[in-house]
C-alpha cells in the first residue's frame, strides 16, 4: 500500500455537488472538533486523533511516508529551541 495524496474524501450517504465537497465537510468537522477548546486541549485532541488514525492505517511504510511528507517544508524556529 502507498500513501494516497490526491483528494480521497467521501461520504457514502451524501451525493457531492462538486468535486471537493466531501473534503470541505471534513474540514468543517475538524474545525468543529476544536471549538471551545484551549490551545493545550486542541493539541491533545490532535495527538489522540493522529494515534487513532495511525492505528487504523496500520501500515508503517505508509505512516513513514506520511511523516516525511508532513515534515517537508516545515522548518524549526531556532528561537523556540
Amino acid at each position: 500500500m502507498s500513501l494516497t495524496v490526491t483528494p480521497n474524501f467521501r461520504d457514502p450517504l451524501a451525493v457531492p455537488l462538486r468535486e471537493y465537497e466531501p473534503g470541505d465537510a471534513f474540514y468543517e468537522a475538524l474545525i468543529e472538533l476544536h471549538e471551545g477548546l484551549s490551545d493545550e486541549e486542541s493539541a491533545q485532541v490532535d495527538a489522540r486523533l493522529v494515534l487513532l488514525l495511525a492505528n487504523h492505517i496500520g501500515d508503517l511504510g505508509v505512516l513513514r511516508e506520511a511523516f516525511a511528507l508532513a515534515r517537508r517544508g516545515v522548518t524549526l524556529d531556532s528561537s523556540r529551541a
